[in-house]
């Protein structure tokens, strides 16, 4: 009997959510359910400038939507919006032969059903703490910042066995910054100074299948 050993992925793709795979911020999106988004808005842009501690940015943001009714998020999940490109780029790199992951500072309350419709192999995110059908204004688990972000990339590499020339990472923010600097070829796409300083790609334009080349030349490292 011969053994079939796995294929060896192509590569993997690691992209952030808010503002880079979704047009939206998750946060954002479930704050104005509460009133407050403006209010998160101001800590969101301050902490994705780098201007302030992501984790302790997150938890002020969630300490604002304490109380709201947990069925809004299927109303969040219902006026989610991809990124143009981005459902064209996962199908592309799936049928290269791409392990693609969604690693995230948003919420896998969100996410989740739509990374499972578009068929993203990983997803890494927070979660809120929901107690009795109510936000409690609390996060569980531990926090998915910059550094769990870049962990996150190293463990699927390691678990795929891909090398860092294979590995392409996508992001718009400060908390991007160490994911996007472990990884081959790290794309800043439409993003804040302090991403850009440190990224191998810049795009400006409004469609994630910019980044379609980046792949292609990734997969040539072999």
């Amino acid at each position: 009997m011969t053994v079939q050993r796995p294929v060896p992925a192509t590569g993997l793709l690691v992209s952030d959510v808010d503002s880079t795979f979704l047009t939206q911020e998750v946060i954002e999106l479930v704050a104005e359910h509460a009133g407050v988004r403006d209010q998160v808005e101001e800590i969101t842009t301050a902490a994705m400038r780098g201007e302030l501690d992501f984790a302790q940015s997150l938890r002020a943001r969630v300490a604002l939507l304490a109380g709201l009714e947990e069925s809004v998020l299927a109303e969040v999940r219902a006026v989610l919006v991809p990124t143009p490109g981005a459902l064209e780029l996962v199908r592309r790199a799936k049928e290269a032969g791409w392990v693609t992951a969604l690693v995230s500072g948003g919420f896998h309350e969100v996410i989740d059903e739509l990374a499972a419709q578009v068929g993203i192999d990983h997803v890494r995110a927070n979660r809120f703490e929901i107690v009795q059908g109510r936000f409690t204004g609390r996060v569980t688990g531990p926090i998915i910042d910059g550094a769990a972000k870049r962990r996150t990339l190293e463990e699927l590499a390691r678990r795929h066995g891909v090398p860092a020339a294979r590995i392409v990472a996508m992001g718009d923010g400060a908390n991007d910054r160490e994911m996007l600097a472990a990884a081959g070829t790290g794309i800043a796409f439409r993003a804040k100074p302090a991403l850009r300083e440190v990224a191998d790609v810049v795009i400006d334009g409004p469609s994630l299948l910019e980044a379609w080349p980046r792949l292609e030349a990734a997969a040539a490292h072999r």
